[in-house]
């Protein structure tokens, strides 16, 4: 079976994935700092997502 190679992908898949790959960082950085001023358990979840989310688009997981 071979590895998960984002351009073999069709055109409008790869464009979306660009784009969330471009919006992850300052999605995170925002739900840091809304996580440290009113800590909820969602605003926690949410906030680890953005983390995993930013780890595989950074190690190209995805």
């Amino acid at each position: 079976m071979s590895r998960y190679y984002r351009y073999r992908l069709p055109p409008w898949a790869r464009k979306w994935i660009i784009i969330i790959e471009r919006c992850t960082l300052p999605l995170l950085i925002f739900q840091l700092i809304r996580t440290l001023l009113f800590p909820t358990t969602l605003d926690v979840i949410i906030l680890a997502i953005f983390v995993l989310l930013f780890v595989a688009f950074y190690q190209e997981w995805i």
